[in-house]
């Protein structure tokens, strides 16, 4: 055959109403996007790797996992819309070859969204499971669950609008019966919630000594609703997570060093060099201490019954016990050292001036007329001498 008649052969032949010379466009078009696309994924994934390699970087490493999870499925049938495109197709296929690229596209990104959620979720579990937190299994499932669901109602929304449905009464009701079930649920949400920012936030995990409000202990569980604590006196307290998280939270776990302020007094009979040789004394016996760092000692302030001084140093270790062990220490020292300097410590003690009383004024007698053998004068009631007892 001619090539000249071959040419003329295949613009001359149609499949279904379709030229042959389109169909084989189409299919070059179609094979050529094919090529490129995996050509193309292949570099990206290559160099992104290689960035993972050189920076260990989880970022570079997300992507590269990510992109692996291309769907090869999807890549053919974007090149096959590609080459539909190079068909001389009626309006109405024409429309509809632009409403599959945009599910294709739609659901790959979704695939890809769900790659790096399932990756991100992986890593939290990988990265909390050792701090022994019982709602990390729980939290994470919750994460996943919620940012799956999140991002496949937005794709699935998204393709509906662009296969022409009016979904502005969908999204109105969907809002309305999410602000209902919200509503019903408020309570338990907001625990699940919380769990989730605690999960997340970790103000705190299982093991740390925490004060809050007027329960302090060391948390033993954290769940999905409430939070466990063993208080010092040994009872085990159950919170709320919500009402918890309302409240400032003392974390001791972080604690790298405890600082203590600590005063005593004097008695104000105490001599002005000893005084000023106090602060002195004070910092040699914390000096003296390997687990303290001494900060200042200082004549504070004129007391009621005392001269009275403060004192600032820092324990090296956080453990109490350990603050415990070197107050006692430094305790006994100041009282070894003031024994030696014959300084007191001031105890409470008041002063009580009493003024002299006046000495009573003398009795008045009055003149009492008897009607026997003799008179006698009877003293003014009311006076020492009335008050007297009577001698005969």
């Amino acid at each position: 055959m001619q090539p000249s008649t071959f040419l003329i052969w295949v613009q001359e032949t149609t499949f279904a109403g379709i030229p042959l010379w389109s169909l084989l466009a189409a299919l070059a078009a179609m094979t050529a996007t094919y090529t490129v696309i995996l050509a193309v994924l292949h570099l990206v994934t290559g160099r992104a790797n290689v960035w993972a390699t050189q920076s260990d970087s989880a970022a570079a490493m997300t992507v590269v996992q990510v992109l692996e999870g291309t769907s090869r499925v999807l890549m053919f049938l974007v090149a096959v819309l590609v080459g539909a495109s190079f068909l001389e197709l009626p309006g109405r296929w024409a429309g509809r070859v632009g409403q599959l690229w945009f599910v294709a596209v739609a659901v790959q990104m979704g695939l890809w969204g769900m790659r790096a959620i399932g990756i991100g979720v992986q890593r939290y579990l990988t990265r909390h499971s050792s701090t022994g937190m019982t709602q990390v299994g729980a939290s994470a499932t919750l994460m996943s669950w919620g940012l799956r669901t999140l991002l496949w109602s937005v794709i699935f929304l998204a393709v509906l609008s662009n296969l022409g449905v009016n979904i502005t009464a969908f999204i109105a009701s969907l809002g309305v019966g999410g602000i209902a079930v919200a509503l019903a649920m408020q309570n338990i949400l907001g625990d699940l919630f919380a769990s989730l920012a605690i999960a997340v936030d970790k103000p705190f995990e299982v093991g740390d000594f925490v004060v809050v409000g007027g329960v302090a202990g060391t948390v033993q569980m954290i769940g999905l609703k409430t939070t466990r604590i063993r208080s010092l006196q040994g009872e085990e307290v159950v919170m709320s997570n919500t009402d918890l998280l309302k409240q400032t939270i003392n974390n001791y776990r972080p604690m790298t060093e405890r600082r203590i302020v600590f005063a005593f007094g004097v008695t104000y009979d105490t001599p002005v060099d000893k005084v000023e040789a106090i602060p002195g004394v004070v910092k040699r016996l914390v000096e003296a201490e390997p687990t303290a760092r001494f900060d200042r000692a200082h004549f504070k302030s004129f007391g009621d019954s005392s001269l009275d001084f403060e004192v600032v140093y820092i324990v090296k270790d956080p453990a109490f016990g350990v603050y415990m062990d070197l107050q006692q220490s430094i305790n006994l020292g100041l009282m070894r050292e003031f024994a030696a300097m014959d300084v007191g410590f001031a105890f409470p003690t008041r002063t009580l001036h009493i003024a002299t009383v006046p000495e009573a004024p003398p009795a008045r007698m009055v003149p009492v007329v008897a009607t026997g053998a003799a008179s006698v004068a009877t003293p003014a009631p009311g006076s020492a001498a009335a008050k007297a007892p009577l001698r005969t």
